[in-house]
């Protein structure tokens, strides 16, 4: 309960224009869930301000590593979903700074470094594996009870 709060407490000093507490708005948009959760899950947009996006989807010939690269068409259209539901700012990142992964904020090193164990990590094989611990990421929910 405790964690659940503090995750809750952290998401909306990092995404004030998130009203619940330990709820994102889920992905809605059927290309985005589908060219993006083809490999991974399909993060929510909130997550990241839209400068992020811009960079991520302009760097899709080498997605960390993959070749993820769309038609112009799906590719505009995604990215057009995931500019208009950024963040709108995160905490402790400076409009200057274009962070190019969830993993790397600020909020989440808090939230995860203290609560993730060896054997958590062992299981999620990555941080970016949201639905390993969070049953419900795929729709937002990110409540650990």
């Amino acid at each position: 309960m405790i964690r659940s709060a503090a995750f809750g407490l952290s998401l909306v000093m990092a995404l004030p224009a998130l009203a619940d507490e330990d709820r994102v708005p889920p992905v809605t948009h059927a290309a985005t869930q589908e060219e993006c959760g083809a490999c991974h899950m399909a993060f929510q947009p909130a997550f990241l301000p839209a400068r992020s996006w811009q960079a991520i989807m302009a760097g899709l010939d080498d997605h960390f590593g993959e070749n993820a690269q769309l038609d112009d068409a799906t590719r505009a259209e995604i990215e057009a979903y995931l500019l208009s539901n950024a963040a709108t700012r995160i905490r402790s990142v400076p409009d200057t700074v274009t962070p190019m992964k969830i993993s790397d904020l600020p909020w989440f090193k808090r939230e995860h470094g203290r609560e993730v164990s060896a054997r958590m990590m062992e299981r999620a094989k990555t941080m970016s594996n949201c639905v390993a611990c969070h049953r419900g990421a795929e729709r937002g929910i990110y409540e650990d009870d």
